[in-house]
């Protein structure tokens, strides 16, 4: 059985409730939000999509005491107003730091003990802070970091190449906000290093570097969120790859979150 949970159904985070469901990689989810209204409507929109839908998963709303068994708990709690002005993912700080502390509060409370994985921003700050409050070891508390930022990094790269971003391979380090890094030693192209592409091809790494960083306010500022590359980074790697890479500014290292597929069944 996996079961999921998922804090805060703004447009990322219904965005993921919807992921979950559809691709079927939830055999239960509980949705939890502030907005009562809200929650209720994402409940039943996902409740009616069911009968149309090749697998079935149970669903919960607002209720922390059903996190204490789930397996995995997906943070997504923000103030989209906040980043109007855009820029700069600390404009959500203020807000978000007491949504931490209510959020890790309440699931401390509730005993939950899985995986906690959070979207919210500014996301490397946040992630601490709800490792804090949930008392949770850093082996269980993760932020998407700059895993989000890698994918982005694949898309400008594949664009300047003519490349399937799945020929693309490397890591985009640092923290997820503007002193993030393209690792372009890390980085190669169907197996050949990007460093002796750039030669070959007069490619200025610099200008990709900077597509990278500012690819998330390119979508943000055309239609004020982001949300489908961040379902998909769960839905296609946390939840079902058999590892994948999170790279956590805040702790200042690479940690392994290793998740086998099926194995929660």
């Amino acid at each position: 059985m996996r079961k999921v949970g998922v804090i805060g159904l703004g447009h990322v985070g219904s965005t993921v409730a919807y992921t979950l469901v559809t691709k079927g990689i939830a055999d239960e989810l509980v949705l939890i939000d502030t907005n009562e209204a809200k929650c209720t409507a994402e409940y039943y929109d996902l409740l009616d999509s069911l009968g149309r839908l090749e697998t079935y998963t149970k669903l919960s709303m607002n209720d922390y005491r059903s996190l204490k068994d789930a397996d995995v708990v997906i943070t997504a709690f923000g103030d989209i107003k906040a980043l109007a002005d855009g820029g700069n993912r600390f404009l959500e700080y203020s807000f978000n730091c007491q949504q931490a502390k209510q959020v890790g509060t309440a699931l401390k409370e509730a005993g939950f003990h899985g995986v906690l994985i959070n979207i919210s921003n500014p996301c490397d700050v946040i992630t601490g802070l709800l490792q804090h409050y949930t008392g949770l070891s850093r082996q269980q508390v993760f932020g998407t970091g700059t895993f989000l930022d890698t994918a982005r990094m694949q898309r400008a790269v594949s664009m300047s190449l003519d490349q399937n971003p799945h020929n693309i391979a490397g890591y985009v380090l640092g923290e997820h906000g503007e002193s993030q890094f393209a690792a372009w030693s890390t980085i190669t192209v169907q197996g050949e290093p990007i460093t002796e592409i750039a030669k070959d091809q007069h490619l200025e790494l610099s200008e990709l570097d900077k597509a990278a960083r500012g690819g998330g306010w390119l979508v943000f500022n055309g239609k004020k969120y982001t949300c489908h590359l961040r379902s998909q980074t769960f839905a296609s790697s946390f939840l079902r790859c058999q590892a994948c890479l999170s790279c956590l500014g805040l702790f200042g290292r690479l940690r392994l979150l290793c998740r086998i597929s099926g194995s929660h069944r």
